[in-house]
């Protein structure tokens, strides 16, 4: 358990909140002011873009929203893992809604949870919490998955994570974008990773993560046109 989780009231380790669905979200007819906030690590934040775009920006230029009011926050913080993520949401998109309302939530962490030790049950609930959090508060979320590294042992750890959280998102009708078994062994995005530290892509592999999100139900999901 990493410093400060037991300043929060959790259910205890391997335990998950019950789930109860909330229908608080809508759509908003007529004006639509939407506040689509990202929230997560060093790839939602795009570390080692040198275009400084990374998957969110690429994803933002290619959403059309003619007749709605779509303002975006990148909220991504390097080394983040999902506890850092579930201490600081709500109040860092808090700020970013006040005008909005419709309110979008897009979620992205995972490798620094496997690099820091934390156990898959832990970072599991932490997305949990999260996604049942949003969902009484009438947000929408949408999860990104963590990309593959360069290090063998680290991806089979990640594995197990990536099915997790895609269990986690399966129970609660949240799209969950797999962004590692696509990625796994693609040419271009270990040729980016084998340019840079083995963790994050340059600008090609950022546009592999971008095209993943924008061909996994993106536009359906913001229900624009």
């Amino acid at each position: 358990m990493s410093e400060g989780e037991d300043t929060v009231a959790y259910p205890h380790e391997g335990s998950e909140p019950q789930f109860r669905p909330s229908a608080d979200f809508q759509v908003t007819e007529g004006d639509r002011r939407i506040g689509l906030c990202f929230v997560g690590d060093s790839y939602v934040n795009g570390y080692g873009d040198p275009k400084a775009l990374g998957w969110v920006s690429r994803v933002v230029a290619r959403t059309p929203h003619d007749g709605s009011a779509l303002t975006t926050y990148n909220l991504g913080v390097r080394g983040e893992s999902s506890s850092d993520v579930l201490a600081r949401w709500r109040s860092e998109t808090a700020l970013r809604w006040k005008n909005c309302n419709e309110r979008r939530l897009v979620i992205g962490f995972g490798t620094n949870d496997v690099a820091q030790g934390m156990t898959t049950a832990r970072s599991r609930l932490n997305l949990a919490n999260i996604l049942d959090d949003a969902s009484t508060n009438g947000i929408a979320t949408f999860v990104v998955g963590p990309p593959p590294t360069s290090d063998p042992e680290l991806n089979a750890k990640l594995e197990l994570l990536v099915d997790a959280h895609a269990d986690v998102c399966a129970r609660r009708g949240v799209t969950y974008v797999d962004c590692f078994r696509p990625l796994l062994g693609h040419d271009q995005w270990q040729s980016d990773l084998a340019a840079s530290d083995g963790y994050h892509p340059g600008q090609a592999g950022y546009g592999l993560v971008a095209w993943l999100v924008l061909h996994a139900g993106w536009q359906d999901w913001l229900s624009l046109p």
